[in-house]
């Protein structure tokens, strides 16, 4: 019993220094990160940063939709590299992929269109690292930048833009009437003088 309740207070002793430590350096407080990534978050989700409602534009990743694959990896790293499956490959079908809207999918089609095989899967791998939850993260990322990209809308031009085009437009029109009359002139002269 005097064991567990020295333990206890050398526990909460412990505590509150770091807790005082932090409050005076202005640190952000200290998070474990578990080692299976998979296994804590069923879902990744993204989203795009400009958009007014967060709920707009915010889709998650289910993971259990994803196919994936280990594979050994290409590059240096001794023998290790021949004994250990670190290169990841995710795989998920567009086509059915609901989770994903009708008009980001069709985007996600166009744009990648080396990287959807045959069976309408789009693929991703991942070989930079020697670690397959590392390569496995990096994947999820990369499926991540393409929704990402796909749901991006097209900058739309205000007013200003246009006429500012349409000034710009104009001047270059006038300078180049200018230059063919200058040419026209020179050509004219030349035809005067061998005539």
């Amino acid at each position: 019993m005097a064991t567990s309740v020295a333990k206890y207070f050398l526990l909460s002793r412990c505590s509150e220094i770091i807790r005082s430590f932090t409050r005076q350096r202005k640190l952000p407080p200290v998070c474990i990160r578990k080692r299976n990534l998979l296994s804590q978050c069923p879902s990744i989700s993204y989203g795009n940063r400009a958009s007014d409602n967060p709920q707009d534009g915010h889709v998650n990743i289910p993971v259990d939709r994803l196919t994936v694959s280990y594979s050994r990896s290409s590059g240096p790293g001794g023998q290790h590299v021949n004994k250990v499956s670190t290169k990841a490959e995710v795989r998920f079908h567009v086509y059915t992929a609901d989770w994903i809207p009708e008009d980001v999918r069709q985007k996600i089609i166009l744009n990648n269109k080396n990287r959807i095989n045959k069976a309408g899967e789009l693929l991703v791998t991942s070989e930079q690292s020697r670690s397959q939850q590392r390569n496995m993260g990096d994947c999820i990322q990369k499926i991540s930048d393409i929704i990402a990209k796909a749901t991006e809308k097209p900058h739309e031009p205000s007013a200003e833009d246009i006429a500012l085009r349409a000034s710009r437009l104009e001047k270059r029109n006038k300078e180049r009437l200018k230059q063919k009359k200058l040419h026209s002139a020179v050509k004219h002269t030349r035809q005067v003088y061998f005539d």
